[in-house]
Protein backbone atom coordinates (compact mmCIF):
# COMPACT_ATOMS: atom_id res chain seq x y z
CA UNK A 1 0.00 0.00 0.00
CA UNK A 2 0.96 3.71 -0.22
CA UNK A 3 3.13 4.13 2.95
CA UNK A 4 2.70 8.04 3.17
CA UNK A 5 -1.00 7.10 3.87
CA UNK A 6 0.33 5.00 6.59
CA UNK A 7 3.06 7.09 8.01
CA UNK A 8 0.11 9.82 8.10
CA UNK A 9 -1.95 7.48 9.81
CA UNK A 10 0.32 6.89 12.50
CA UNK A 11 1.38 10.68 12.81
CA UNK A 12 -1.96 12.41 12.92
CA UNK A 13 -4.80 9.90 13.74
CA UNK A 14 -5.84 8.33 17.00
CA UNK A 15 -4.18 4.90 17.23
CA UNK A 16 -7.65 3.23 18.52
CA UNK A 17 -8.59 1.40 14.89
CA UNK A 18 -6.67 -2.26 14.35
CA UNK A 19 -5.96 -1.33 10.68
CA UNK A 20 -5.43 -4.23 8.22
CA UNK A 21 -2.33 -2.95 6.10
CA UNK A 22 -4.16 -2.28 3.16
CA UNK A 23 -6.14 1.37 1.41
CA UNK A 24 -8.54 1.57 -0.98
CA UNK A 25 -8.99 3.99 -3.77
CA UNK A 26 -12.49 3.28 -5.22
CA UNK A 27 -15.34 0.86 -5.42
CA UNK A 28 -17.57 -0.24 -8.16
CA UNK A 29 -20.41 -2.76 -7.69
CA UNK A 30 -19.19 -5.30 -5.25
CA UNK A 31 -16.06 -4.82 -5.81
CA UNK A 32 -13.10 -2.69 -3.74
CA UNK A 33 -9.85 -1.30 -5.85
CA UNK A 34 -6.41 -1.16 -3.89
CA UNK A 35 -3.89 1.60 -4.08
CA UNK A 36 -1.71 -1.12 -6.16
CA UNK A 37 -4.94 -1.60 -8.80
CA UNK A 38 -5.98 -4.88 -7.31
CA UNK A 39 -9.31 -5.66 -6.97
CA UNK A 40 -11.30 -7.65 -3.75
CA UNK A 41 -14.58 -9.16 -4.11
CA UNK A 42 -16.60 -7.26 -0.35
CA UNK A 43 -18.14 -9.63 1.24
CA UNK A 44 -17.60 -6.81 4.71
CA UNK A 45 -19.50 -3.85 3.08
CA UNK A 46 -18.21 -1.71 5.14
CA UNK A 47 -20.11 -3.44 8.14
CA UNK A 48 -23.52 -3.58 6.79
CA UNK A 49 -23.27 -0.06 5.07
CA UNK A 50 -22.88 -0.43 1.52
CA UNK A 51 -25.72 -2.91 0.42
CA UNK A 52 -26.32 -1.67 -2.67
CA UNK A 53 -22.38 -1.78 -3.59
CA UNK A 54 -19.90 1.17 -4.75
CA UNK A 55 -20.78 4.09 -7.09
CA UNK A 56 -23.98 3.23 -7.83
CA UNK A 57 -25.32 4.95 -10.42
CA UNK A 58 -28.60 6.31 -9.01
CA UNK A 59 -27.32 7.10 -5.56
CA UNK A 60 -24.30 8.69 -7.15
CA UNK A 61 -26.83 10.70 -9.43
CA UNK A 62 -29.29 11.35 -6.53
CA UNK A 63 -26.17 12.68 -4.06
CA UNK A 64 -24.58 14.98 -7.04
CA UNK A 65 -27.75 16.82 -7.91
CA UNK A 66 -28.46 17.27 -4.24
CA UNK A 67 -25.11 18.83 -3.60
CA UNK A 68 -25.53 21.18 -6.24
CA UNK A 69 -28.72 22.75 -4.83
CA UNK A 70 -28.29 22.31 -0.96
CA UNK A 71 -26.66 20.12 1.37
CA UNK A 72 -27.48 21.55 5.11
CA UNK A 73 -29.96 23.49 6.44
CA UNK A 74 -31.22 23.76 9.94
CA UNK A 75 -34.21 21.43 11.38
CA UNK A 76 -35.39 24.45 12.18
CA UNK A 77 -37.39 24.78 9.01
CA UNK A 78 -38.96 22.48 6.70
CA UNK A 79 -36.57 20.22 4.52
CA UNK A 80 -38.22 18.84 1.56
CA UNK A 81 -35.64 15.88 1.00
CA UNK A 82 -36.29 14.76 4.75
CA UNK A 83 -40.11 14.54 4.51
CA UNK A 84 -39.97 12.85 1.33
CA UNK A 85 -37.48 9.97 3.13
CA UNK A 86 -39.83 9.71 5.53
CA UNK A 87 -43.05 8.80 3.92
CA UNK A 88 -40.58 6.41 1.76
CA UNK A 89 -39.64 4.94 4.76
CA UNK A 90 -42.95 4.53 6.22
CA UNK A 91 -43.80 2.42 3.28
CA UNK A 92 -41.55 -0.48 4.37
CA UNK A 93 -41.91 -0.22 7.67
CA UNK A 94 -43.86 -2.11 10.19
CA UNK A 95 -47.52 -1.69 10.00
CA UNK A 96 -47.80 1.40 12.21
CA UNK A 97 -44.23 2.42 12.88
CA UNK A 98 -44.73 5.95 10.45
CA UNK A 99 -43.17 8.50 12.06
CA UNK A 100 -39.31 8.30 11.79
CA UNK A 101 -36.79 10.61 13.09
CA UNK A 102 -33.14 11.15 11.50
CA UNK A 103 -30.23 11.73 13.43
CA UNK A 104 -26.47 11.10 12.24
CA UNK A 105 -25.66 7.29 13.52
CA UNK A 106 -26.65 3.90 14.93
CA UNK A 107 -25.61 5.01 18.26
CA UNK A 108 -27.48 8.50 18.06
CA UNK A 109 -30.23 6.66 17.36
CA UNK A 110 -30.60 4.10 20.13
CA UNK A 111 -30.23 6.98 22.30
CA UNK A 112 -32.83 8.42 21.18
CA UNK A 113 -34.63 5.57 21.14
CA UNK A 114 -33.55 5.26 25.11
CA UNK A 115 -34.34 8.84 25.92
CA UNK A 116 -37.97 8.37 24.03
CA UNK A 117 -38.95 5.44 25.87
CA UNK A 118 -37.78 6.72 29.34
CA UNK A 119 -40.06 9.86 28.66
CA UNK A 120 -42.93 7.92 27.19
CA UNK A 121 -43.00 5.10 30.58
CA UNK A 122 -42.35 7.45 32.84
CA UNK A 123 -39.92 4.87 34.12
CA UNK A 124 -36.06 4.83 34.73
CA UNK A 125 -34.82 0.72 33.93
CA UNK A 126 -33.42 -0.37 30.69
CA UNK A 127 -33.37 -4.35 29.93
CA UNK A 128 -30.70 -5.61 27.35
CA UNK A 129 -29.27 -8.66 26.35
CA UNK A 130 -26.01 -9.82 27.41
CA UNK A 131 -23.54 -10.51 24.45
CA UNK A 132 -24.80 -7.41 22.51
CA UNK A 133 -23.81 -4.33 20.65
CA UNK A 134 -25.75 -1.11 20.27
CA UNK A 135 -23.31 1.95 20.33
CA UNK A 136 -20.01 3.00 21.73
CA UNK A 137 -22.03 6.62 23.01
CA UNK A 138 -22.26 6.99 27.24
CA UNK A 139 -26.22 5.65 26.99
CA UNK A 140 -25.49 3.27 23.81
CA UNK A 141 -22.72 1.76 25.93
CA UNK A 142 -24.79 0.52 28.91
CA UNK A 143 -27.19 -0.66 26.51
CA UNK A 144 -24.41 -2.75 24.96
CA UNK A 145 -24.12 -6.12 27.07
CA UNK A 146 -20.59 -6.64 26.65
CA UNK A 147 -18.12 -5.49 29.61
CA UNK A 148 -15.11 -5.41 27.14
CA UNK A 149 -16.50 -2.71 25.12
CA UNK A 150 -17.39 -0.52 28.76
CA UNK A 151 -14.15 -1.34 30.81
CA UNK A 152 -12.78 1.85 31.98
CA UNK A 153 -15.97 4.00 31.00
CA UNK A 154 -18.59 2.16 34.03
CA UNK A 155 -18.22 6.11 35.66
CA UNK A 156 -20.11 7.53 32.25
CA UNK A 157 -22.93 4.57 32.42
CA UNK A 158 -25.61 4.48 33.93
CA UNK A 159 -26.90 2.24 36.81
CA UNK A 160 -30.38 1.79 35.46
CA UNK A 161 -29.35 -0.83 32.73
CA UNK A 162 -30.43 -4.93 33.43
CA UNK A 163 -29.10 -7.61 31.66
CA UNK A 164 -30.89 -11.11 30.47
CA UNK A 165 -29.55 -13.92 28.32
CA UNK A 166 -30.54 -13.16 24.72
CA UNK A 167 -32.89 -15.98 23.26
CA UNK A 168 -33.67 -17.18 26.43
CA UNK A 169 -37.30 -15.99 27.59
CA UNK A 170 -36.86 -17.36 31.11
CA UNK A 171 -33.86 -14.93 31.52
CA UNK A 172 -35.79 -12.07 30.16
CA UNK A 173 -38.96 -12.81 32.01
CA UNK A 174 -37.11 -13.02 34.98
CA UNK A 175 -35.23 -9.55 34.76
CA UNK A 176 -38.47 -7.64 33.09
CA UNK A 177 -40.21 -4.89 36.27
CA UNK A 178 -42.95 -2.34 36.17
CA UNK A 179 -40.26 -0.09 36.50
CA UNK A 180 -38.80 -1.22 33.17
CA UNK A 181 -38.88 1.46 30.52
CA UNK A 182 -37.55 -0.50 27.45
CA UNK A 183 -35.93 -3.21 26.37
CA UNK A 184 -33.94 -2.98 23.77
CA UNK A 185 -32.44 -6.25 21.21
CA UNK A 186 -31.24 -7.17 18.05
CA UNK A 187 -32.94 -9.49 15.66
CA UNK A 188 -29.78 -11.19 15.16
CA UNK A 189 -26.69 -9.72 17.19
CA UNK A 190 -24.35 -8.51 15.04
CA UNK A 191 -20.77 -7.73 17.12
CA UNK A 192 -21.71 -10.89 19.58
CA UNK A 193 -20.95 -13.08 16.52
CA UNK A 194 -23.94 -13.43 14.00
CA UNK A 195 -26.10 -15.42 16.76
CA UNK A 196 -29.86 -15.16 16.57
CA UNK A 197 -32.65 -16.40 18.45
CA UNK A 198 -35.90 -18.46 17.64
CA UNK A 199 -39.69 -16.77 16.81
CA UNK A 200 -41.00 -18.15 20.27
CA UNK A 201 -38.30 -15.90 22.18
CA UNK A 202 -39.33 -12.53 20.00
CA UNK A 203 -43.30 -13.18 20.64
CA UNK A 204 -42.35 -14.11 24.26
CA UNK A 205 -40.79 -10.62 24.57
CA UNK A 206 -43.41 -8.92 22.59
CA UNK A 207 -46.04 -10.48 24.68
CA UNK A 208 -44.25 -9.90 28.11
CA UNK A 209 -43.13 -6.31 26.81
CA UNK A 210 -47.20 -5.74 26.48
CA UNK A 211 -48.29 -6.92 30.02
CA UNK A 212 -45.92 -4.58 31.44
CA UNK A 213 -46.53 -1.64 29.86
CA UNK A 214 -42.79 -1.57 28.42
CA UNK A 215 -41.89 -0.67 24.81
CA UNK A 216 -39.72 -2.90 22.81
CA UNK A 217 -37.03 -1.16 21.59
CA UNK A 218 -35.55 -3.52 18.29
CA UNK A 219 -32.16 -2.35 16.98
CA UNK A 220 -31.84 -2.61 13.01
CA UNK A 221 -28.56 -0.99 13.05
CA UNK A 222 -27.05 -3.83 11.57
CA UNK A 223 -29.97 -5.90 10.18
CA UNK A 224 -31.96 -3.61 8.29
CA UNK A 225 -32.63 -2.50 4.45
CA UNK A 226 -32.75 -6.02 3.19
CA UNK A 227 -30.12 -7.50 4.94
CA UNK A 228 -31.76 -10.40 6.43
CA UNK A 229 -33.79 -11.09 3.36
CA UNK A 230 -37.05 -9.10 4.90
CA UNK A 231 -36.54 -5.15 4.69
CA UNK A 232 -36.19 -5.37 8.98
CA UNK A 233 -34.88 -8.41 10.91
CA UNK A 234 -38.01 -8.38 12.74
CA UNK A 235 -40.05 -9.36 10.56
CA UNK A 236 -38.54 -12.49 10.23
CA UNK A 237 -39.95 -13.21 13.69
CA UNK A 238 -43.47 -11.52 12.61
CA UNK A 239 -43.74 -9.27 15.56
CA UNK A 240 -43.72 -5.28 15.25
CA UNK A 241 -41.96 -3.21 18.01
CA UNK A 242 -42.77 -0.21 19.38
CA UNK A 243 -39.86 1.36 18.41
CA UNK A 244 -37.01 0.81 15.99
CA UNK A 245 -32.99 2.31 15.06
CA UNK A 246 -31.87 2.51 11.90
CA UNK A 247 -28.32 3.44 10.40
CA UNK A 248 -25.39 1.51 8.72
CA UNK A 249 -27.32 0.54 4.58
CA UNK A 250 -29.92 3.65 5.23
CA UNK A 251 -27.54 5.72 3.59
CA UNK A 252 -25.73 3.37 1.21
CA UNK A 253 -22.34 5.34 2.59
CA UNK A 254 -23.70 8.55 3.80
CA UNK A 255 -23.99 8.99 7.49
CA UNK A 256 -27.26 8.74 8.63
CA UNK A 257 -29.49 6.81 11.50
CA UNK A 258 -33.40 6.61 12.21
CA UNK A 259 -35.71 6.32 15.07
CA UNK A 260 -38.77 4.80 13.88
CA UNK A 261 -42.27 5.16 15.82
CA UNK A 262 -45.53 5.12 16.30
CA UNK A 263 -47.58 8.74 15.42
CA UNK A 264 -48.30 8.32 19.74
CA UNK A 265 -45.18 7.49 20.85
CA UNK A 266 -43.39 9.94 18.55
CA UNK A 267 -45.71 12.68 20.31
CA UNK A 268 -43.20 12.39 23.14
CA UNK A 269 -40.85 14.52 22.07
CA UNK A 270 -42.40 18.31 21.75
CA UNK A 271 -39.84 21.13 20.48
CA UNK A 272 -36.78 21.39 22.56
CA UNK A 273 -36.69 17.52 23.96
CA UNK A 274 -34.57 16.07 21.46
CA UNK A 275 -32.44 17.28 18.52
CA UNK A 276 -29.67 17.19 16.35
CA UNK A 277 -27.70 19.16 14.06
CA UNK A 278 -26.93 17.46 11.11
CA UNK A 279 -29.38 14.70 11.48
CA UNK A 280 -31.85 14.48 8.24
CA UNK A 281 -29.75 17.35 6.29
CA UNK A 282 -30.95 17.37 2.55
CA UNK A 283 -27.69 15.48 1.36
CA UNK A 284 -27.84 12.21 3.64
CA UNK A 285 -31.73 11.98 2.74
CA UNK A 286 -31.26 12.25 -0.52
CA UNK A 287 -28.83 9.24 -0.49
CA UNK A 288 -31.29 7.47 1.62
CA UNK A 289 -34.30 7.75 -0.61
CA UNK A 290 -31.87 7.08 -3.77
CA UNK A 291 -31.07 3.47 -1.66
CA UNK A 292 -34.88 2.82 -1.03
CA UNK A 293 -35.41 3.58 -4.58
CA UNK A 294 -32.70 1.08 -5.66
CA UNK A 295 -33.27 -1.49 -3.19
CA UNK A 296 -37.23 -1.66 -4.40
CA UNK A 297 -35.88 -1.47 -8.27
CA UNK A 298 -33.98 -4.36 -7.87
CA UNK A 299 -35.15 -6.66 -5.56
CA UNK A 300 -32.16 -6.67 -3.77
CA UNK A 301 -34.56 -7.88 -0.51
CA UNK A 302 -35.11 -11.07 -2.45
CA UNK A 303 -31.89 -11.26 -3.62
CA UNK A 304 -30.75 -11.36 -0.05
CA UNK A 305 -33.27 -14.12 1.20
CA UNK A 306 -33.02 -16.77 -2.04
CA UNK A 307 -29.19 -15.96 -2.51
CA UNK A 308 -28.98 -15.98 1.84
CA UNK A 309 -30.73 -19.12 1.97
CA UNK A 310 -28.59 -20.99 -0.95
CA UNK A 311 -25.27 -19.91 0.64
CA UNK A 312 -26.32 -21.17 4.18
CA UNK A 313 -27.29 -24.25 2.89
CA UNK A 314 -24.11 -24.77 0.41
CA UNK A 315 -21.69 -23.92 3.53
CA UNK A 316 -23.27 -26.19 5.65
CA UNK A 317 -22.54 -28.79 3.00
CA UNK A 318 -18.95 -28.64 3.55
CA UNK A 319 -17.84 -31.30 6.36
CA UNK A 320 -14.96 -30.19 8.03
CA UNK A 321 -13.92 -30.49 11.71
CA UNK A 322 -12.99 -26.68 11.77
CA UNK A 323 -16.46 -25.50 11.36
CA UNK A 324 -18.06 -25.24 14.38
CA UNK A 325 -21.49 -23.79 13.38
CA UNK A 326 -23.05 -21.97 10.29
CA UNK A 327 -25.91 -19.48 11.12
CA UNK A 328 -27.67 -16.34 9.89
CA UNK A 329 -30.45 -15.11 7.85
CA UNK A 330 -30.36 -13.82 4.40
CA UNK A 331 -26.87 -12.02 3.74
CA UNK A 332 -25.90 -11.80 7.53
CA UNK A 333 -24.12 -15.09 7.37
CA UNK A 334 -22.02 -15.77 10.44
CA UNK A 335 -19.33 -19.18 10.22
CA UNK A 336 -17.84 -19.89 13.14
CA UNK A 337 -14.43 -21.68 14.07
CA UNK A 338 -12.80 -23.71 16.06
CA UNK A 339 -9.61 -22.06 14.86
CA UNK A 340 -8.03 -20.75 12.12
CA UNK A 341 -10.37 -17.77 11.76
CA UNK A 342 -7.66 -14.72 11.30
CA UNK A 343 -6.01 -17.64 8.61
CA UNK A 344 -8.98 -17.80 6.67
CA UNK A 345 -9.79 -14.23 6.55
CA UNK A 346 -5.74 -13.80 5.30
CA UNK A 347 -5.76 -16.62 3.26
CA UNK A 348 -9.09 -14.73 1.57
CA UNK A 349 -7.29 -11.24 1.37
CA UNK A 350 -4.67 -13.18 -0.65
CA UNK A 351 -6.92 -14.50 -2.67
CA UNK A 352 -9.04 -11.04 -3.59
CA UNK A 353 -11.54 -11.32 -1.16
CA UNK A 354 -12.72 -9.43 1.71
CA UNK A 355 -14.37 -10.76 5.43
CA UNK A 356 -14.67 -9.62 8.68
CA UNK A 357 -13.85 -12.09 11.97
CA UNK A 358 -15.92 -11.06 14.91
CA UNK A 359 -16.38 -12.19 18.24
CA UNK A 360 -13.15 -14.56 18.17
CA UNK A 361 -13.75 -17.35 15.74
CA UNK A 362 -16.74 -15.97 13.65
CA UNK A 363 -16.26 -14.90 10.09
CA UNK A 364 -19.12 -12.65 9.37
CA UNK A 365 -20.50 -12.02 5.71
CA UNK A 366 -22.42 -9.40 5.04
CA UNK A 367 -21.55 -8.05 1.22
CA UNK A 368 -23.71 -5.91 -1.02
CA UNK A 369 -26.69 -7.05 -1.53
CA UNK A 370 -26.32 -6.70 -5.18
CA UNK A 371 -23.85 -9.77 -4.71
CA UNK A 372 -24.60 -12.58 -7.44
CA UNK A 373 -24.43 -16.53 -6.94
CA UNK A 374 -21.30 -16.77 -8.67
CA UNK A 375 -19.87 -14.24 -6.34
CA UNK A 376 -20.99 -16.45 -3.66
CA UNK A 377 -19.62 -19.80 -4.75
CA UNK A 378 -16.15 -17.52 -5.32
CA UNK A 379 -15.68 -17.49 -1.38
CA UNK A 380 -17.12 -21.09 -1.17
CA UNK A 381 -14.58 -21.84 -3.75
CA UNK A 382 -12.16 -20.49 -1.73
CA UNK A 383 -12.72 -21.77 1.60
CA UNK A 384 -12.76 -25.44 0.66
CA UNK A 385 -9.59 -24.32 -0.84
CA UNK A 386 -8.02 -23.29 2.40
CA UNK A 387 -9.49 -26.21 4.12
CA UNK A 388 -8.01 -28.45 2.02
CA UNK A 389 -4.70 -27.14 2.91
CA UNK A 390 -4.30 -26.25 5.82
CA UNK A 391 -5.94 -29.90 7.39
Amino acid sequence: MNETVKEKTKEFLFQNYGRSDICFTHGEGAYLYDTEGKRYLDLVAGIAVNSIGYAHPEWVKAVSEQATRVSHVSNLYHIKEQADLAEKLASVTPKGMTRSLFVNSGAEANEGALKLAVRYTGRERILSSLNSFHGRTAGSLGATGQTKYQQSFESLISGNYDYFDYGNAESFKSKITKRTAAVILEPIQGEGGVQTASEDFFRTVRDVCSDNGTLMIIDEVQTGMGRTGEWFGIQNYRVVPDIMTLAKALGGGAPIGAVVSTPEISETFVPGTHGTTFGGNPMVCAAASAVIDIIKKEKLVQNSKTLGKKWISDLKEIKNDDIADIRGLGLMIGMEMKEHSKEVQNFALNNGILVNVCQGNTIRLMPPLIITENEANRFTGVLKEFLLKYN
